[in-house]
């Protein structure tokens, strides 16, 4: 089993759950606490709780307080909170789950905190419809053909070359103020993105579909 977490945090709850067994540290922050006993989760395969608990309640869960840990920093989110935790635990690897969804602004301020960590975690967000996560200046993904790809700037990102997408991009620019690159698909395979500067959000759609192709 590899060194890499799964972390729920508190934007929609996912349909299912990943294999548990792939991960060896399992966290969710105080607000996916509640949907995660709801759904029916295994509690005890949680190494922790964390957050300020505004979101906290219920004294059938005093079982579980030898695993919550109190962060209450409210310069920070609970996200970035957790995301401390586990690099201070010794996994930079994570699967986020309940990163988007719910209301937007939180949305934002995850994909904000993954940026700020993007450097020293591999971070990937799952939800319902895609996986999405940053990528490196040189990046390919295979076994992708008819499905959504999206490249989102943050804020910018330049020169820019793709290879296996409807719509390519050769030398390209996108910048949120002026070019984006979301709703393309992959037409083969394999999907290559390379870059020189900026940072760009990639998205892949959980399912295949079939899109008119346009030349």
């Amino acid at each position: 089993m590899r060194d890499k977490t799964l972390l729920f945090i508190n934007g929609d709850a996912p349909k299912s759950f990943p294999d548990l067994d792939n991960y060896s540290l399992i966290a969710c922050t105080d607000g996916a606490f509640h949907y995660l006993k709801k759904m029916g989760f295994p509690l005890d395969k949680l190494d922790f709780i964390s957050g300020d608990f505004d979101s906290h309640c219920g004294s059938d869960e005093n079982v579980y307080q030898e695993k919550f840990i109190l962060t209450l920093d409210q310069d920070k989110t609970d996200f970035h909170k957790a995301l401390e935790i586990i690099l201070d635990r010794g996994s930079s690897e994570v699967d986020v789950f309940g990163g988007s969804g719910g209301e937007q602004d939180h949305f934002l301020g995850n994909l904000t905190v993954a940026f700020a960590f993007k450097d020293r975690m591999n971070l990937r967000f799952y939800d319902e419809f895609s996986e999405y996560y940053f990528i490196p200046n040189n990046f390919t993904l295979k076994g992708v053909k008819n499905k959504m790809i999206s490249l989102y700037p943050f804020p910018s990102a330049d020169h820019i070359t793709t290879t296996g997408l409807n719509w390519p991009l050769t030398n390209g620019n996108l910048s949120i103020t002026s070019r984006i690159g979301t709703r393309n698909f992959a037409v083969e395979d394999e999907v290559t993105v390379q870059y020189e500067s900026g940072d760009l959000l990639f998205f892949v759609g959980i399912n295949e579909i079939e899109y008119p192709k346009i030349y």
